[in-house]
């Protein structure tokens, strides 16, 4: 659950605004932790506590069953080589770890490289909260496209016709 208090999930959504969160992927999911009472000045005039919170996390029960959702869409985002959909899935999942007070998880996403649309960060998010990957994308040695790119190879034994070879 999340271990961060009001107060400090406003503050954190006031030291990111206007920085590299660009486009408030970052802000838009620690609103979702917000209680109606703090979250009112994000949420649009006449939104209900009832409204709210069956909106959170996109319907699902907690902030962990929406990360452990998240991450099988920021698996597939990698996998089907979506730059800008990894890239804001690993600000997502960041956030989502600091939500739930695994500073040594931010730290160790933070450290991890980028290369291969982000997935040895996405990989070192998983194991550092224990929570499976997910990926539908075989190659033929029985390995995932998605292990073999978080290891820094390209997705496919046979190599990769949309670059991930870099």
């Amino acid at each position: 659950m999340i271990a961060r208090t009001q107060e400090d999930i406003l503050s954190r959504i006031n030291h990111i605004a206007g920085s590299d969160d660009l486009f408030g992927f970052r802000q838009d999911l620690l609103i979702n932790a917000l209680d109606i009472d703090h979250a009112r000045p994000f949420l649009q005039p006449g939104v209900t506590a009832q409204q709210w919170n069956r909106s959170r996390w996109d319907g699902y029960a907690d902030a962990e069953a929406y990360g452990r959702e998240y991450l099988w869409f920021a698996v597939h985002k990698v996998v089907n080589h979506r730059s800008g959909s990894a890239s804001r899935a690993v600000d997502k999942l960041t956030e989502l770890a600091w939500l739930l007070g695994r500073d040594d998880v931010v730290a160790a996403v933070t450290a991890a490289p980028y290369p291969r649309y982000g997935a040895p960060k996405i990989a070192v998010f998983a194991e550092g909260l224990s929570w499976p990957l997910h990926s539908s994308a075989q190659d033929p040695d029985g390995r995932t496209a998605f292990t073999r790119m978080a290891a820094g190879q390209p997705c496919s034994p046979d190599g990769c016709r949309w670059c991930c070879e870099e």
